[in-house]
């Protein structure tokens, strides 16, 4: 119901929707099987500390004080179940951190995510148009931008055209929108903007608020950082990597040890 509310669903997307649900009923009784098994008990205090929130949250509940009696006993196990399972957790992934020599190792095999990417010094110049605007006013203000590309590239003061006429948050700024990398920018504009060449005024692009007109001052092309400045985030990348990989390699091993047998009701 959370994934398909309201929709039609495919045979192939509820089954394999089922299957995820199944997927999870199975690691969590197998996950609270091998918490009892190594005597993992609910920490107390927090259950009690939890339960004191629902009661101040709920205190003005006519509708939870009814049914607070009959509602605490599976809620208190419910919660206590989850307690234990997040213990159980944290357990399996507490790991030891990595060596500097592994840490480098992780660094070279992962250039990209040590790199920094290419940044864009662009000024822009926003005329606006509300996007429920009829056709006309986008024509109008695409002629607008036109004539206005034309008095820039004939020599016309970029910063001061933008203090005058654009729309945008950075006129006062005299159109400088700073240094700007991948991502930062909608994909379909980022790819249009990509074409500009360095000094250039482009043409007028369609953005969602209206006709822009935009220049790159500068290309800082992409850098590889050094070692030395980013070990500590290549430690905790690697650290990360190795307790989720000891996660999921601990879930697969419950289910190797387990005999489990799905009775799959749909399909009777």
């Amino acid at each position: 119901r959370q994934q398909f509310y309201h929709r039609e669903v495919s045979e192939d997307r509820l089954a394999a929707a089922r299957k995820e649900v199944g997927d999870r009923l199975i690691d969590r009784t197998l996950l609270l099987e091998e918490a009892e098994r190594r005597g993992v008990a609910p920490d107390e205090t927090k259950l009690t500390e939890t339960i004191s929130g629902y009661e101040r949250r709920y205190a003005g509940s006519a509708m939870w004080q009814q049914n607070r009696e009959a509602l605490l006993p599976g809620l208190r196990t419910q919660l206590a179940e989850q307690n234990r399972l997040e213990q159980l957790e944290r357990r399996v992934r507490e790991i030891p951190d990595p060596s500097p020599d592994e840490a480098r190792a992780f660094f070279e095999a992962n250039p990209d995510l040590f790199t920094e990417p290419e940044k864009l010094h662009i000024q822009t110049i926003l005329l606006k148009v509300d996007p429920s605007s009829p056709r006309a006013a986008w024509d109008a203000a695409r002629e607008e931008a036109a004539r206005m590309v034309a008095r820039l590239r004939g020599g016309a003061d970029f910063a001061e055209t933008a203090r005058l006429h654009s729309n945008d948050r950075s006129a006062a700024n005299g159109g400088d929108m700073g240094y700007l990398h991948l991502g930062m920018l909608p994909e379909a504009l980022q790819s249009r903007i990509d074409q500009l060449q360095t000094g250039i005024v482009g043409d007028p692009i369609d953005v969602l608020e209206g006709i822009g007109i935009f220049r790159i001052d500068e290309r800082i092309p992409a850098r590889k950082r050094e070692f030395a400045d980013v070990m500590g985030r290549a430690r905790d990348l690697l650290k990360r990597e190795k307790a989720e990989s000891a996660w999921k390699e601990f879930l697969a091993g419950l289910r190797q040890t387990d005999s489990i047998t799905v009775f799959d009701a749909a399909s009777r």
